[in-house]
């Protein structure tokens, strides 16, 4: 396992001066990656930058959108056998259809997906470029790597242990949460993320 600190940018230009000045700081490309993450919701659209099979929140509203269809169908059969005299057996058919279909969309809607407490930039990760080092070969200090991705503009910096194969970071998780050292707090624009050890 190697020590690896990472950067992650909000523009495309701001990973490309991290990677100039790490160059210019002596560190060698084979200790050198960058990729970019996908938006949360955005389902392996990449090779990099995994994502969850639903969006946090939301885990309920399977449940709550098959109920709302069970009670729904269950009314509309009853709405439908009231307008038989006028329908005939068509009416209690598509009184269930209608019924099950807008029972599933409110029953969906009140599964708390809306209300439950949607989780920050430290447990799901912001869409970004990604500029990570091997410290173990960078041959700079993990302090020097830091200050570069902060004058940089990293809006957060994290430190991981992970697998370092032919210049990549092979086993980077994009769903795991980061361990932030450092950055500016990309919801609160200037404001720094406090570092951890």
């Amino acid at each position: 396992m190697s020590t690896i600190i990472a950067g992650g940018f909000e523009t495309y230009v701001e990973s490309q001066e991290a990677l100039r000045r790490l160059a210019e700081a002596g560190v060698n490309s084979e200790y050198l990656c960058e990729f970019r993450i996908n938006p949360p919701g955005m389902h392996d659209t990449t090779a990099v930058g995994g994502d969850r099979d639903e969006s946090p929140g939301a885990h309920e509203a399977d449940d709550g959108a098959t109920k709302g269809a069970a009670v729904g169908a269950v009314a509309g059969t009853v709405a439908g056998a009231a307008l038989t005299p006028l329908m005939g057996p068509a009416g209690i058919v598509a009184g269930a259809g209608v019924g099950a279909y807008t029972g599933s969309l409110v029953g969906g809607m009140k599964a708390g997906v809306d209300t439950e407490a949607q989780p920050d930039h430290t447990v799901v990760r912001p869409a970004e470029a990604m500029v990570a080092v091997n410290v173990s070969g960078a041959g700079i200090a993990e302090d020097e790597i830091i200050r570069i991705f902060e004058q940089s503009g990293a809006w957060q910096i994290e430190r991981a242990d992970g697998l370092w194969e032919d210049g990549e970071w092979k086993d980077f998780d994009a769903v795991s949460p980061p361990h932030l050292i450092g950055g500016r707090d990309p919801q609160a624009g200037a404001g720094r993320v406090s570092r951890q050890s």
